[in-house]
């Protein structure tokens, strides 16, 4: 039985204890000559809380634990996989690949392709064109077997223990049902607890995210010196394809730091001073109409996906800038030779602006608007203009949440990735030249992930050294927007 299904049958099952346990507090309400503490919406929800919470809570904990024990057991029968130097990681991807297999194969062939040997089975999987790995062994496509098997005993059992658990739940809740039970007291105790949970879902992420790099991050500052990478000024790591050779590279995060850097510093220039006079035009000078009409047309730049910013700038931003300066190299010097490359700094950096000028207005407008009336009304009644009170008056009220703002969509830019890789290339060098490729962390962290990849050597594990490296600088500006914000902020009656 598929995960959905049992869910809706649980749901079924909760949505019958609700009918039942209302109908139970209201005939109890009748008869008795005690006022019920609760209603009987509250009767009913008690009973749907005891029908779904345990019986979800074992099925999302029975889903996290089956798989990590069947792939324990079917790593304990891998003994060859060990002795003829396979890794057992990327054995038990072919073994999934198999199992897989196995189960998208007819009914009536499901037995003869089991009791097959590796290469029978995989021709018998290319005539029906499922995909499976060459290098399959005889003794995987037993441990498939024995996966799918495992995976549909667990999979019975499951469904059976889940479902009881439901049942089991909403008969205890309608045991329960009395004139004074406090329902509506531990039902919104239910709520309270679903309340935090979902709001522990950010910290919780950010925390398997942080896990999620940090233990590849050690292995690999385990085979690499921590010193020659934040310290290195070359970036060459090799091919990072199964079956490379393993033998470290130069890993040096310079040129790429400097790269993300300088590509972000470029956008903020464009897309700061756009933004920001965006913004005061809209809160301070714009009429209602305009306003309403400007502000959703600026932000639908926001919505434009970055792969079509990094088209935009391949195909024309680069190009014009390319044949533009062969131009003016030409009226100047009489050599039509461009100085500026198509995949630049530049080039990123001016599409990118525009693609961050949206955060920028936006959050900024929300800042400027926020500030009170009274101050824009005292200055103007003071005989000051509307100029001389956006700048004397709002902007410095507003100055810290601008600040934070900024520094937020610094952290957008510094994450840029798809906008980089077209327009400003892969090349990893160090230049303070603008009109010359550089690339960021972000692109070579796909690099490295990219293609037929083995989680043992130094080339695949940089691209968490980098990431985790991305991670603390981003985490690093929101914080001091945080600081920055509660430090400065003006409080208004």
């Amino acid at each position: 039985m598929s995960t959905s299904a049992i869910i809706a049958i649980v749901l079924l099952i909760a949505a019958v204890g609700f009918t039942l346990g209302y109908r139970k507090s209201q005939r109890l309400a009748a008869g008795s000559a005690q006022k019920a503490h609760s209603r009987a919406v509250y009767h009913g929800m008690f009973v749907v809380s005891w029908a779904l919470i345990p019986s979800l809570i074992l099925l999302a904990g029975w889903l996290i634990a089956s798989p990590a024990l069947i792939a324990a057991d079917i790593h304990a029968d891998m003994p060859e996989a060990i002795e003829n130097g396979t890794n057992p990681r990327l054995a038990y991807q072919m073994v999934e690949g198999i199992g897989a297999g196995l189960r998208a194969l007819p009914a009536d062939e499901q037995d003869a392709a089991a009791a097959a040997s590796a290469a029978d089975l995989r021709a018998m999987f290319q005539r029906r064109g499922i995909m499976v790995a060459s290098a399959s062994e005889d003794y995987m496509v037993e441990l498939a077997v024995k996966r799918n098997r495992l995976e549909d005993y667990s999979r019975i059992a499951m469904s059976a223990v889940v479902i009881l658990l439901a049942v089991a739940g909403a008969a205890y809740g309608l045991s329960q049902i009395a004139v004074r039970l406090r329902a509506r007291n531990q039902v919104e105790r239910v709520v309270g607890g679903i309340l935090v949970l979902a709001s522990s879902i950010a910290i919780l992420t950010t925390v398997g995210i942080i896990f999620s790099m940090l233990f590849e991050t050690i292995d690999f500052f385990g085979r690499v010196s921590p010193t020659s990478f934040f310290f290195g000024t070359v970036w060459d790591p090799g091919f990072a394809a199964a079956g490379a050779d393993p033998t470290v590279g130069q890993f040096g995060l310079i040129p790429l730091l400097a790269g993300t850097l300088y590509i972000a510093f470029v956008a903020m220039l464009v897309a700061v001073p756009i933004g920001l006079f965006a913004a005061i035009y809209m809160s301070e000078y714009a009429s209602r109409g305009v306003r309403s009409t400007v502000k959703p047309l600026l932000e639908l730049l926001a919505g434009i996906p970055t792969i079509v910013y990094g088209f935009f700038a391949l195909v024309t931003v680069g190009p014009f800038l390319r044949d533009m300066s062969a131009q003016l190299n030409g009226l100047i010097t009489g050599n039509y030779q461009n100085f500026i490359q198509a995949q630049s700094v530049i080039t990123a950096g001016i599409v990118m602006g525009v693609m961050l000028i949206p955060f920028v207005s936006s959050l900024s407008d929300d800042i400027i608007t926020a500030v009170p009336r009274s101050l824009r009304d005292g200055s103007f009644g003071l005989g000051a203009t509307r100029s001389e009170t956006v700048k004397r008056v709002i902007l410095p009220a507003a100055l810290p949440g601008i600040v934070s703002a900024l520094l937020l969509t610094a952290s957008r830019a510094i994450g840029e990735t798809m906008i980089v890789v077209l327009a400003a290339g892969v090349a990893a060098r160090l230049t303070l030249n603008p009109f010359e490729a550089m690339t960021t962390v972000t692109v070579k962290i796909v690099n490295q992930l990219t293609g037929d990849l083995e989680f043992n050597s130094p080339q695949t594990l940089v691209a968490f050294a980098l990431g985790i490296t991305l991670f603390a600088i981003t985490l690093c500006l929101n914080i001091i927007a945080l600081v920055i914000v509660r430090k400065y902020r003006e409080a208004y009656e």
